[in-house]
């Protein structure tokens, strides 16, 4: 097996999570266990396909852990791993910065954030809420 170099250890981090998706899906994720189409009902610009994807990678990853539901119709649910609850600060972070960065660019997070329950308009930073 070839060891991978990497240039700075962020670079480690962004393999597991960068892109586009992972960050999003973890931060639904740390509200609690949630099925597949609820992670599609509330992040509806994602297609099904990379849904998929993306929870494969992070499971593969040791992130999320899949359970499924030994019962007809099949039920699978989604959760963090305790691996992937180490990254809850990271994702503190992000979100405080991101709620900065929207007052900053546009003075009124109600005007740019969806209301969809996960979002506190009335603060100008947050904690993910734990479950």
């Amino acid at each position: 097996m070839v060891r991978k170099k990497y240039n700075i250890s962020v670079e480690a981090t962004l393999e597991v999570i960068g892109g586009k998706w992972k960050c999003v899906i973890l931060c639904h994720l740390t509200h609690g266990k949630r099925r597949t189409s609820d992670l599609k009902r509330i992040m509806p610009a994602i297609t099904q396909k990379m849904l998929t994807q993306q929870l494969r990678e992070l499971e593969s990853d040791g992130i999320v852990n899949r359970i499924v539901y030994n019962q007809v119709p099949p039920k699978v649910e989604y959760e963090l791993s305790d691996y992937g609850r180490s990254l809850e600060p990271i994702l503190n972070a992000l979100c405080n910065w991101g709620d900065q960065h929207i007052v900053k660019e546009y003075g009124d997070k109600s005007a740019v954030l969806e209301d969809n329950g996960l979002n506190d308009f009335n603060s100008d930073s947050r904690e993910l809420v734990q479950p």
